[in-house]
Formats: structure tokens, sequence, C-alpha cells
């Protein structure tokens, strides 16, 4: 592997620290982008790569992506990301979770850890045995924190909304035709906030058998997770891994807008040129699901109910309305002002 800070997404990254336990089986990458505005806060990824690369490659996309995402939700938090690289059986073992607990406490509080894909709560709690530096824990009603799903699901909802009343004039979802590829806690709880406001969807998962049950329980159409990229719908929502916004597939997207919860939804910068070239609506990734980072954040910090975490979701409709007005005014893409306020943010503008 080539020298880090010569990758292509390394972007001044503050510290990547690379951690081995040989007697758990761990292996695991923190990246930190940015202490600019506070601790790097981010969840942690359980996944198997086909290569160490992608994984350094994931930790440094996400952890940046988090920057932003704190930054343009005015939280005071910085950027990280934790990656646990999973071997093929994806075995998760308590040993395993006791050395990251471990790992993120040797950082001192400068990385806050949470939830992300391939975690649950449980997991979070086994970490936090060996670390206070850890958000997402069960919490008592009314409280803010715990899972941070529901959450990022429902500031989606909101964002899907605001690129309908943008992209279709309407102020509702019903009747609008939405293709959700990926349909986990995020993408399955935005399947049902639409759903129950009358929208028409199309869903896809790599687990075949989960979507077809929500599709049941919905009433909505099933496609594979590559052919529902192909689907003419009024909005395409990625809520699965990111970088599906490609010169590839952008060419053959048939909607007004995308807007997903997925992180890292534009493999590259241009391809957020060429979303704005066809004249397709984007949301900022990092804007639009920023609900369970803003959840979890105020647990840790210790600010605030669950009634101050849904106010601070109901903001990001107009922050991605901002984004868009800018866009129209400049002529920039969606992408590019979004980067632009966010690095201005954390001190890099």
């Amino acid at each position: 592997m080539p020298a880090l800070w010569t990758l292509p997404d390394f972007d001044a990254h503050e510290g990547v620290h690379f951690f081995t336990d040989p007697a758990s089986g761990l292996r695991a990458v923190i990246a930190l982008h940015s202490t600019h505005l506070g601790p790097a806060a981010g969840g942690t990824r359980f996944w198997h790569y086909a290569d160490d690369a992608q994984a350094v490659t994931d930790a440094l996309r996400l952890s940046r992506g988090m920057s932003f995402k704190n930054a343009m939700a005015g939280l005071p938090m910085g950027g990280g990301k934790g990656v646990i690289l999973a071997g093929a059986d994806r075995a998760k073992s308590p040993e395993l979770l006791a050395a990251f607990g471990r790992a993120v406490d040797s950082l001192g509080g400068r990385y806050v850890t949470a939830e992300d894909v391939g975690m649950g709560e449980a997991d979070l709690v086994a970490i936090g045995r060996e670390t206070r530096h850890v958000s997402g824990l069960p919490v008592g009603e009314g409280a803010a924190g715990g899972d941070p799903g529901p959450s990022t699901a429902t500031g989606v909802f909101l964002g899907v909304k605001a690129a309908i009343k943008r992209a279709l004039s309407r102020d509702s979802a019903d009747g609008v035709h939405v293709a959700i590829q990926g349909v986990g806690s995020v993408g399955g709880g935005l399947a049902r906030l639409l759903a129950g406001e009358g929208a028409r969807l199309t869903i896809a998962d790599m687990d075949a058998g989960r979507a077809a049950r929500l599709a049941e329980e919905l009433g909505a159409a099933v496609t594979g997770p590559s052919a529902i990229l192909d689907v003419e719908a009024d909005i395409f929502s990625p809520c699965a891994l990111g970088a599906v916004l490609t010169e590839a597939s952008i060419p053959a997207l048939r909607v007004k807008a995308v807007a997903g919860a997925a992180n890292n939804q534009l493999a590259t910068p241009v391809d957020g040129d060429r979303l704005h070239a066809r004249g397709i609506l984007y949301a900022p990734d990092y804007v639009i699901n920023a609900g369970g980072i803003i959840n979890v954040s105020l647990e840790y910090l210790g600010q605030g109910d669950r009634d101050e975490v849904e106010a601070r979701i109901r903001q990001i409709p107009g922050r991605l309305e901002s984004i868009w007005e800018e866009s129209a005014a400049t002529g920039e893409t969606a992408a590019a002002v979004a980067d632009r306020m966010a690095m201005k943010l954390i001190g890099r503008g």
C-alpha cells in the first residue's frame, strides 16, 4: 500500500490509528479527520473488506464525512470513524469488542464512537465497559441517545419531503414514487414513514427476504439492489453502502432527485457535477442523514432530551434548502456548496 498521506482520500487527517490484538483477532482503523470543533465523533463500522486498502479508504472517507456532518448539524464535535476489519465469517466476539473498546480509550477522548453498519446497541454496551468515550447506549424514555437509526430515518424522511417540494413542487409524499436502495434499520424506517404518508415505493436490499417482508407489509414493489438504479421514479433514495453514484450509474438514473441515508454516495467529486449536469437535485448525504449523530452526540454531551433531538432534526430541511438556493443562484453543484460551507465551519475554508 502506498504512503498513507498520498492516498486520494487522505485529506489532512489529524491522525490515522491502526490497532491489532492477536488474542482476540482485532484488526481496526480509527481515522480522525478534524477535532477543530470538538472530539472526533463517528460510528464504528464492522465489515469484511476485500483487502486492507479498502478498509483504510473507507475510514478516511467516512471520517471526513463525519467532520462535515457534525459541522453542518451545528454540533460541537469533530469528525472521526472506526472500522473493524471483520473476517469472512463476520464473527464478532466479546473479546474483540473489549479490545476495540481499549483501542478507543487509548486515544484519550479524541474519538467518540457509536453505532454504524454491522454494529448494534449490545456491541456498544460491550465497548462501553472499556471506555466512556462511546454513545448510542440504551437510555430511558424521553432521553437523548440510544439506537441512532430511528433518528437518522426521521431526518432523511424530512429531507426527502424537502426534495419533493423542491423538485416536484409538492407538499406531501402522497402518490410520489420513491425507489429505496437498502431497507435495514434506516432505509426500512424511511420506507415506513413514506408509506404512512401515501408514497408509492419500490425497494431493494441485499437481504432479499428482508425486502420481501417489508414489501408485503407496506404494499411496495421489489427489485434487485443494482436494478433499482434503473427504476423510473420521482426520488431515488440510496440507504445502503456508499459510492453508488458513479460515472456508470448516473446516466441511467430516471429520477428528479437523489435523497438518501447512505454515507459517501458520490464515488468521486466529479459525480456531483454529473448529477448537476443532468438536472437531478441532490441532497448532500452528510446533511440529510445527520439525525443519528445529533441524537447520540447530545447523549454524549448531556445536552438536552428527546424533544431537543427532534427540534434539531427538524432543522435539516432548512439546511438543505439553503444549499439548493445557493446552488441555484451560483450555478455550483449542491455537493460543492455543502462542502464549501462545511470546510469553512471546520476552519479549512
